[in-house]
């Protein structure tokens, strides 16, 4: 295949019915801004996908040195569909680097794949079964309208795969100000302003960290929330907030907390919120000398 055979930025899958994987594939493309939106070409002649620089889910190769990413031909033994493959070339050529690659395949693209290749039926509605849904509802759709479902799918994955890495390196900024505050190695931890902190936090070693929960604003009020023992656990704490705060709102919680700034503590016990940083505080040590830890002088 010589050079100028090849249409610089053009993107080439099959036509039909079309998958979360070769999907995604095009979106990372157009996201890294290696394909144009109007050299997408769908169809299973080959005289066409020789053209196109990039090739996905058909035309029987896995090479990413000639850019072609197929997985169905029998020599190919991996778990990967094309968005894998294409996930893992940006990676290797170093558009991506490895912590953003790892965030997008432990968080959408390992499950795109496994769907795709039969490794997992879904529970619930999983990301391929929401791109499955984009799909003509009529089994005897022009091809016209499969094409256009297709670009509509794209852009969507487009712009979920764009807001989660402007989250990450969102999040990736945050880092240092979470840094600064593990070092006193106190039960609790206060920031002074609103950001995402837990990925950050056990990232830099939060497992381990003794703290208990965090103070921080929301809004114009301030949340008191408990630390989960570990990333994979979110939704648990190291410590409950007390049972008799669980789903009181407003009087009822103030009633009960003897605290006047009350708002609102979830029945899961695991958040609370009030109305001022005093009040936030005045809940945190009621929360510690009730469960008999000490908090030092410094709060």
């Amino acid at each position: 295949m010589q050079d100028n055979e090849i249409i610089k930025k053009s993107f080439g899958t099959h036509d039909g019915s079309f998958h979360a994987d070769e999907v995604t594939a095009c979106a990372f493309l157009l996201l890294y801004h290696l394909i144009d939106k109007d050299k997408i070409h769908r169809t299973r002649d080959m005289t066409v996908l020789k053209t196109c620089e990039y090739v996905c889910d058909v035309g029987g190769k896995y090479d990413p040195a000639i850019k072609r990413f197929d997985h169905h031909q029998k020599e190919y033994t991996g778990d990967m569909s094309s968005a894998g493959m294409i996930l893992l070339y940006l990676k290797n050529e170093g558009l991506m680097d490895e912590h953003l690659y790892h965030h997008f395949n432990n968080t959408l693209v390992k499950s795109v794949d496994a769907h795709d290749i039969g490794k997992i039926e879904s529970k619930g509605c999983s990301f391929s079964q929401v791109i499955a849904n984009f799909l003509p509802i009529e089994y005897n759709s022009t091809i016209q309208e499969k094409n256009e479902a297709f670009l509509k799918a794209v852009e969507f994955t487009y712009g979920h795969l764009k807001r989660t890495q402007d989250r990450y390196f969102y999040t990736r900024k945050c880092l240092d100000k979470v840094k600064e505050k593990l070092e006193p190695k106190r039960k609790y931890i206060i920031f002074d302003e609103s950001f995402p902190w837990i990925d950050c936090f056990f990232e830099l070693g939060g497992e381990s960290h003794p703290a208990l929960f965090i103070l921080m604003p929301t809004g114009k009020h301030w949340k008191l929330r408990g630390i989960p023992p570990d990333a994979y656990s979110k939704m648990m704490v190291r410590l409950p907030l007390p049972l008799e705060w669980a789903g009181l709102h407003n009087d009822d919680l103030k009633k009960v907390s003897k605290i006047k700034g009350a708002i609102f503590c979830h029945k899961g016990r695991f958040i609370s919120i009030w109305e001022t940083k005093e009040d936030a505080i005045q809940a945190l040590k009621y929360v510690l000398s009730k469960a008999g830890v000490d908090y030092g002088n410094d709060l």
